[in-house]
């Protein structure tokens, strides 16, 4: 292996491992659950025996409740949370509650309920419907920071899905959005666009190794990829160049690309499907 490949796999590490690091700071210091152990089928319907269809359906319920409080900030949600604060007693019925769950954010509400980290348990809620072919992109959201999201996604996908901070910050300046000065809507900048889209999953923010002072990088998060359409946002910066979308070669071969398939919340894949007698 050269020098340089080596060099490159050993950076590629050091950057999951960052992100790894900072995604754990986002969850908290507490990990999932050790006491919580996923319950196997066979004890799932045990457990589904000893209650009555409305005990289940009242439980469903609540933790609908409680991942729509928590996603009001659109921050993931873990397992742990929702056993600890919710389920409790519930928790040998844990993967049936969480099947309804996902079905009923699917069918009665639009939404998906995604598991987006497998290890810890971390689910968001995304909302497709605004991805429906023909569908226009709102380029003139009522909230002002995701218009401020909408320009940062924009500039890194048309760098290649990786640009480094400073580049954001110089183009937002342009756009009289300064780091260095509290701004009259957004207040600080710096915190809503590092920690507040970070924590929300829209952006990675990541520090690049070897670097002195510190230096850092965005890329786009999974809720970022679940939620925004790449060829209406590739269509829109055509509009505003007057470029056909397909002259950026690359940035469009990215945008069409078959999107890789999220893991919904679903009777497909909870762990211990069953039906309630």
């Amino acid at each position: 292996m050269s020098q340089r490949k080596r060099a490159s796999n050993t950076q590629s590490s050091q950057n999951k491992g960052v992100r790894s690091q900072r995604w754990e700071a986002v969850l908290g210091d507490d990990e999932d659950d050790p006491s919580f152990t996923q319950p196997s089928t066979s004890q799932v319907q045990k457990g589904l025996d000893r209650l009555t269809p409305a005990q289940v359906d009242l439980k469903t319920a609540e933790v609908v409740q409680f991942i729509f409080v928590k996603d009001q900030k659109k921050f993931p949600i873990r397992r742990a949370d929702i056993v600890k604060h919710v389920v409790k007693e519930y928790r040998n019925i844990y993967p049936e509650i969480i099947k309804r769950v996902g079905r009923v954010f699917e069918t009665v509400f639009g939404l998906k309920l995604v598991e987006i980290d497998s290890k810890n348990h971390v689910y968001i809620l995304i909302n497709k419907l605004e991805q429906l072919e023909g569908e226009s992109l709102n380029m003139s959201p009522s909230n002002p920071k995701t218009g401020l999201l909408f320009v940062i996604l924009s500039i890194v996908f048309m760098k290649g899905g990786v640009v480094k901070e400073s580049i954001v910050w110089n183009t937002l300046k342009k756009l009289r959005v300064d780091q260095g000065e509290r701004h009259e809507i957004f207040g600080d900048v710096k915190k809503v666009v590092t920690d507040e889209f970070v924590r929300q999953r829209y952006l990675e923010y990541v520090r690049i190794p070897h670097t002195e002072p510190l230096e850092f990088e965005f890329r786009w998060g999974q809720r970022a990829d679940m939620e925004v359409s790449k060829v209406k946002l590739l269509e829109f910066i055509g509009q505003l160049h007057e470029q056909d979308p397909q002259s950026w070669t690359q940035q469009y071969r990215d945008a069409t690309a078959p999107p890789a398939a999220p893991a919904v919340v679903t009777s497909a894949n909870t762990s211990a499907s069953v039906s309630q007698r």
